[in-house]
């Protein structure tokens, strides 16, 4: 079955799940975690995303986040390249470390946000990286120690959290400590990591009742929400396809910035595309590969066509770049 297509539009609210590649590793020790959110601080800062939940653990990730008008994909791409990249030099491994599509939730906020919140933050108590809820509010890898006041990550918006169980801080942390403690008899929520059926009729019970009601209901695994939340987002999705760039528009795009950087710098296009590595050309062609597959989320395969080289090489460009910024 081929691939549905992301839903996404500013201002939506998106459980994301991040996973190794074959279920390994994508943190090794601290030094890694804290490089992931530092990334993750300043694409943030730049892109106006707001982050409200997120977890990390040895071979996953979790994060609730809104996006903004720059979008879950070239968000998420840039994040995910960057720590890779960062990640496969610092161990010396090659190679792709997530697995190979990460899990984007569409979600509906009015139903789900504090439960949401609470499952998230409940990762690393249910496998076991914290065994108490007191060492949850201390733990440094988890947004629930942000919203306690124990830690501090300045991407995570705790105010907009804790006004969801409260109108003054203290009483509110109170609030929402308590419901995160109740939440811990109930395990893993599998209800809550997709869409579908169950997710969006609110479990089973309210399934069996609406088959006995002979009613039907809009599902799709990419949505976490009501019947009617499901078809306002698929209904949304379907104006965005029709008015989104096409592939061609997406090329001629492309070569038009291209010819203006060669120009700009004095360099002979054809040359660049023919992967000539001649004066300026690689510098040049570095800086278009940035530009292109971190700021703007073109993919790999479609720039090396464009320039004229493999896809291994654009991967090689990047991780020059990569290393060359990290000195």
């Amino acid at each position: 079955m081929p691939r549905q297509a992301r839903l996404d539009a500013p201002g939506t609210l998106h459980h994301v799940i991040i996973r190794g590649i074959e279920k390994r590793r994508i943190f090794d020790d601290d030094e890694d975690k804290q490089g992931f959110l530092s990334r993750l601080d300043g694409l943030v800062t730049e892109t106006g995303t707001r982050i409200y939940a997120w977890s990390l653990l040895t071979n996953h990730a979790h994060l609730l986040l809104r996006t903004s008008s720059y979008g879950l994909p070239r968000f998420m791409r840039r994040l995910l390249t960057g720590y890779a990249v960062t990640y496969n030099l610092r161990h010396h491994r090659h190679g792709h470390l997530f697995q190979n599509r990460y899990n984007s939730i569409v979600c509906d906020e009015d139903v789900y946000f504090r439960e949401l919140v609470r499952y998230i933050h409940l990762n690393p108590l249910r496998a076991g990286s914290v065994k108490t809820i007191s060492a949850l509010d201390r733990y440094p890898w988890c947004g629930h120690g942000v919203l306690m006041g124990q830690t501090e990550w300045s991407f995570q918006d705790r105010d907009y959290v804790l006004s969801r169980f409260g109108k003054r801080e203290g009483e509110a942390r109170k609030a929402y400590r308590r419901y995160v403690e109740e939440g811990i008899s109930q395990g893993r929520r599998p209800e809550l990591v997709g869409g579908g059926l169950i997710r969006s009729s609110g479990g089973w019970s309210a399934v069996l009742s609406m088959r006995r009601a002979g009613e039907e209901a809009l599902t799709d695994q990419r949505v976490l929400g009501r019947n009617d939340f499901v078809e306002r987002v698929l209904k949304e999705s379907e104006r965005q396809d029709r008015s989104a760039l096409s592939p061609i528009d997406l090329k001629r795009e492309m070569r038009i910035v291209i010819e203006r950087k060669c120009k700009q710098e004095g360099v002979n296009v054809k040359e660049l595309q023919m992967g000539s590595r001649r004066g300026r050309l690689p510098r040049v062609r570095s800086e278009i590969a940035a530009e292109f597959v971190k700021k703007h989320g073109v993919t790999r395969a479609n720039l090396a066509r464009e320039l004229g080289v493999s896809t291994s090489a654009i991967s090689k460009i990047l991780r020059r770049a990569e290393k060359a910024s990290c000195k």
